[in-house]
């Protein structure tokens, strides 16, 4: 057993994954600046020991043996980080210790890709855990089957990791999936985003190439044979390759899907086994057929039936802040997603119509990502929030990083849904957003808070004016 000792220990992957390592039997503690609920009471739940705040002394009482887990946030100029290479303690990142201590001796499934990779990982870890596999996993949410983001998976099992191209540390600027060995990885999508670290669209294909590298040739490729950019980096593959979607060429297609009652029903169509085989899933949208998909084609490659596959199905139970309703009365239904990028602000609202056909959508946006807060994406996100009958944009998240001219403009978008027929608003506090909205919601009204953020507490205070009508 080894100790480990994590330096912003509150975050969640951090916690989570904390937590799995204690499970496991080693020694666990850390620090972080600031933790509160319900991070908190986590780790008291746990029983993991934390400091409060960021001290050097904290790391001078570690026994020289001790490994350091530094989380992604950190960088120089932390006194905690200081310490540690000052003492020369041997220091990892929350992706390589994953790699290294979890993934190894184990097969590995990683879910990547611009969109969907929690929810894809998720499903994926539901269907082998009902199938009575036991996976471990490492996933960005909570996926409500489980109640925690990362388990270990016993030896020579199977761990599904959310396979994030966001950067390791501050120590390591490669994507977190390269450290994930993958037996099976699957890109469902490649869009760019995360501007604060990517270039351009190329540079995102750079990282992506470089995971697809790591395959062995043993190993498997399921990639969204719809997505242009997934399959330019797909073509470079030195392992099987099998694509998925709606497209005639996929070798496996989704036909005759068919929503009702909140599921989605949809043939799956082999082509190089000219077979079909009918499945459905308790998710509204197109885009979680795909996801569907990807998690189909994964579990019959490691051996699951497709019955075992459907009972998982059967039982899922989503991930939390994805199209989640967190409040429903006198008719209103209050959704909280995580959409931040275009595509999939546009995807959720598009699911929305069809979950909830012939009812008034109003969409709440908060721009808080570093790709959403530029207007890179001005005119894709004025486009999917026309998906919507009302909008509200919210404020910029730290307006100060860029200049006027860099800066994405929530009342050019308002001014231009308004034009579109759109009832619209900027509104950049959120108390005043939550007025508004209560002022202008009525019976059957879908109200969608569109965030990766608290959005100043939106959610609860809605949440209250709902619940109170």
């Amino acid at each position: 057993m080894k100790d480990f000792y994590y330096i912003g220990i509150a975050g969640s992957a951090m916690a989570n994954a904390a937590a799995a390592m204690k499970e496991e039997g080693h020694h666990i503690s850390g620090s972080d600046d600031g933790v509160y609920p319900p991070m908190s009471s986590f780790l008291e739940a746990q029983r993991i020991p934390y400091h409060g705040t960021f001290d050097a002394a904290h790391v001078t009482a570690l026994p020289d043996e001790t490994v350091v887990v530094i989380g992604n946030a950190l960088s120089r100029g932390n006194p905690e980080v200081e310490a540690v290479l000052n003492r020369k303690l041997h220091y990892t990142s929350l992706a390589a210790l994953v790699g290294d201590e979890m993934i190894a001796g184990r097969t590995s499934l990683v879910i990547a890709g611009t969109h969907g990779k929690s929810t894809t990982s998720a499903l994926a870890a539901w269907v082998l855990e009902s199938a009575g596999h036991r996976p471990g996993f490492l996933i960005g949410g909570i996926p409500e089957n489980f109640g925690c983001g990362c388990r270990p998976a016993a030896p020579g099992g199977v761990f599904v990791t959310e396979g994030d191209e966001y950067d390791t540390a501050f120590f390591d600027k490669r994507s977190k999936f390269v450290h994930y060995h993958p037996d099976i990885a699957v890109i469902n999508n490649v869009e760019f985003d995360h501007a604060d670290i990517f270039d351009s669209l190329d540079h995102v294909k750079r990282s992506f190439r470089q995971f697809v590298n790591l395959i062995p040739g043993n190993g498997l490729l399921l990639v969204n044979g719809d997505d242009p950019n997934a399959m330019e980096i797909a073509a470079g593959a030195h392992c099987r390759v099998r694509t998925f979607g709606v497209g005639q060429l996929c070798d496996m297609q989704a036909r005759d899907i068919r929503l009702a009652d909140g599921r989605t029903a949809f043939t799956v169509f082999s082509r190089r086994e000219e077979s079909e085989q009918r499945y459905a899933i308790p998710m509204a949208g197109e885009f979680n057929v795909r996801n569907a998909l990807a998690v189909i084609a994964s579990a019959l490659e490691l051996g699951l039936s497709d019955a075992q596959i459907q009972q998982g199905f059967d039982s899922f139970r989503s991930i939390k802040r994805r199209m989640e309703v967190i409040a429903e009365s006198n008719g209103i239904t209050l959704i909280d997603d995580f959409a931040h990028h275009p595509t999939a602000l546009q995807l959720t609202l598009t699911a929305l119509r069809e979950r909830y056909p012939g009812r008034r959508l109003i969409a709440c946006f908060e721009p808080r990502s570093n790709t959403t807060t530029r207007n890179i994406y001005q005119k894709e996100i004025t486009d999917a929030l026309a998906l919507a009958d009302v909008a509200v944009i919210g404020a910029i998240d730290r307006p100060h990083r860029y200049s006027e001219d860099e800066r994405l403009s929530p009342p050019r978008i308002a001014e231009q849904l308004t034009l579109l027929g759109r009832t619209a608003r900027a509104i950049p506090d959120p108390a005043e957003m939550v007025e508004w909205v209560a002022s202008v919601m009525q019976s059957g009204d879908v109200i969608a808070l569109c965030s990766n953020g608290k959005f100043g507490g939106a959610h609860q205070q809605l949440t209250a004016r709902i619940l109170d009508t």
